[in-house]
């Protein structure tokens, strides 16, 4: 068998390799985040529109209506990555449209736990129903094979930059 010689044209250049997969790297990096952001304006919108309320603020009431008791104020910010501080505002407009209350712990008065009223919980539910077919519609277009192999890709681009994040 012979061996048939590759004209040096034809030969891949490894830093040009490196250079495109890094373009491509970075058309992907900006493709993800323009669709994160157009969804989110548009739930944004919607639950101002629809429901009267921020994104923040059914961020805060799925984390409740998520958790199995009652969370602190530093156990809602933790699970949202948040400052108690920003959290306050939220959690006082919520209070103020009965979706939630505050609760003094009976060992500490400093501690309120915060839970949903019942109200505020059915209020949720509907609210939640509503934003799953939201993002149902968002994702119309693609079907069930591509909605999966999706989530397998982002999975193990997830997984890929869990694993750089470790080595700062």
């Amino acid at each position: 068998m012979s061996q048939v010689a590759i004209p040096r044209s034809a030969r891949i250049d490894s830093s040009k390799l490196t250079k495109s997969r890094s373009k491509q790297a970075l058309r992907l990096w900006l493709r993800l985040f323009s669709c994160q952001s157009m969804i989110e304006d548009i739930i944004r919108v919607r639950l101002r529109d629809d429901h009267g309320i921020t994104l923040p603020q059914f961020d805060v009431l799925a984390e409740l209506d998520n958790a199995d008791e009652p969370l602190t104020m530093s156990e809602l910010s933790q699970h949202l990555v948040v400052s108690n501080g920003n959290i306050t505002g939220v959690i006082d407009r919520l209070e103020r449209e009965k979706f939630l209350k505050r609760v003094r712990s009976d060992q500490d008065r400093r501690v309120q736990y915060i839970q949903l009223t019942d109200s505020g919980q059915e209020r949720f539910k509907a609210i939640a129903a509503e934003h799953e077919t939201w993002v149902a519609d968002l994702f119309s277009a693609l079907d069930r094979d591509e909605v999966d192999q999706m989530i397998n890709t982002l999975k193990k681009t997830k997984e890929s930059i869990q694993g750089k994040s470790n080595k700062t």
